[in-house]
């Protein structure tokens, strides 16, 4: 392919990813744009040699070749380190001698989106990077030559390192791989594992026949439910689309959600790191704080985005960090990058060390009633605007507001928040209280917050 411009269609540059619907918003010469541009500036960085990886989306090796193309044209060596999860590419660029890397993967969207995740020195490649490939491409300026390409399987090598020190104990597992990209891995790595392991979903397909891969909606948990209860197993852990994202459930079928896995996985952290600081991002619940704080760890709330959160671990030196999401990032013996097959390994592990049964762990948790992420459909020009109103009335008021990303509202009754959703024209919402008389309470200042800035808490917009 040869282009000597491009133009992207502007919903496909998102804020950590580039993104879209196949055929509609995202095609191969959107992918040979992406490759040029990258290139660009990777070559500016001094690099000349980028990891490309690819998920089991069926328009996954056509954009691969485009991708490539464009890469190898602005004048970059190629290794490509074979279809698998997102963090197997992540794991590729940390450890090969390369200077960048690129997954093409749809994560946890329907069948029919696909996207490219991308990372520059080991560090992410985000926000205004992502805006400048756009610019990049409108001009065509871009870097030119002749780049090699290589194939280097790494996928034994990732394997190995999953469990490289494991320590785990022996325990009945269920898995749910959503025939998502991490299926292979997944495979090779529980016939590593001590114990019982029943895999469901292993075959990677890019159809999604079995459920939408996204474990952080109950409802997609139903099959791993059922497995753990049928086989009367220890637990069950499942994986979104592209595997950098966990969910997890205990024997009884609870649902073990994103902050009650990282106040689970914080503990043996922190009595190797002792004070370190633990990462939550602002729709964690006020438990999983409370709790590193009582562990002697540093909580710090931040921003929703892996991206975003990844380069806060840097600065602040964190060991661990985590999104309800399901990201959870390592950097005490890992590279820093989410991982959900690491995350696994690694909440098997706190499982033996804390008493061996997640059942219990999730007995002592505090009981709370929260809402599931709320959000709802608003004008992109307003997402921003409506927050910022919000805020202003809330301080006039001397609320007890959080402005790290929206606004975050203590009262007597818990908490709640408004935040804008950086990918998305939605704004999200979340409340948690001691019961469900404060929870409806919570609910009612959302809702009244969100009626003088002329909105309902309408139709909930999906993902």
């Amino acid at each position: 392919m040869k282009l000597s411009s491009h133009r992207f269609d502007p919903t496909s540059l998102r804020e950590y990813d580039i993104r879209g619907i196949v055929g509609k918003s995202l095609g191969d010469e959107d992918a040979y744009a992406i490759g040029r541009g990258f290139a660009t500036f990777v070559r500016k960085a001094g690099g000349t040699r980028v990891a490309v990886g690819w998920d089991g989306r069926v328009s996954s090796e056509h954009l691969r070749d485009a991708l490539v193309d464009g890469l190898t044209q602005g004048g970059l060596d190629v290794v490509r380190t074979g279809l698998g999860p997102t963090p197997m590419l992540y794991y590729a660029e940390a450890t090969l001698e390369v200077d960048g890397g690129i997954q093409i993967t749809g994560s946890h969207n329907p069948a029919e989106y696909n996207g490219f995740k991308m990372v520059l020195q080991h560090g992410p490649f985000f926000g205004e990077d992502i805006q400048a490939i756009g610019k990049l491409a409108e001009t065509g300026d871009w870097s030119e030559g002749e780049g090699q390409v290589t194939d280097f399987d790494i996928e034994d090598d990732y394997v190995n390192r999953l469990v490289a020190g494991y320590a785990g104990g022996e325990f009945k597992i269920g898995w749910d791989n959503g025939n998502g990209a991490g299926g292979r891995v997944l495979e090779k790595l529980v016939k590593l594992l001590p114990g019982e392991h029943h895999v469901l979903y292993a075959e990677i397909d890019g159809s999604f026949p079995n459920h939408h891969p996204d474990p952080t909606e109950e409802k997609n948990l139903a099959d791993l439910k059922k497995l753990v209860a049928e086989k009367n197993l220890d637990f069950g852990i499942a994986f979104d689309g592209d595997a950098d994202r966990i969910g997890a459930i205990d024997g009884l079928g609870r649902v073990v959600w994103g902050d009650q896995i990282l106040s689970i996985l914080a503990e043996p952290v922190l009595r190797e790191v002792p004070g370190g600081t633990i990462i939550a991002d602002v729709k964690a619940s006020q438990a999983l704080y409370d709790r590193v704080a009582e562990l002697g760890g540093t909580p710090l709330m931040w921003k929703t985005g892996h991206s975003l959160i990844k380069v806060k671990m840097k600065e602040t030196d964190s060991p661990l960090a985590g999104e309800m999401s399901g990201h959870i990032f390592f950097r005490h013996n890992w590279y820093g990058f989410d991982d959900a097959l690491y995350a696994a390994v690694r909440l098997i592990q706190a499982v033996r060390v804390l008493g061996g049964s997640l059942t219990a762990l999730k007995d002592k948790m505090p009981a709370l009633v929260n809402t599931p992420e709320m959000r709802f459909q608003v004008d992109e020009s307003r997402k921003f605007a409506v927050v910022d109103e919000v805020l202003d009335r809330l301080e006039k008021a001397g609320a007890d507001v959080n402005r790290t990303d929206g606004a975050r509202v203590n009262t007597p009754d818990g908490w709640w928040l408004l935040r804008a959703s950086n990918t998305q024209d939605v704004l999200v919402a979340r409340a948690e209280a001691k019961d469900q008389a404060g929870l409806d309470k919570l609910l009612g200042q959302i809702d009244e917050q969100l009626a003088l800035s002329g909105l309902v808490r309408g139709e909930q917009a999906g993902h």
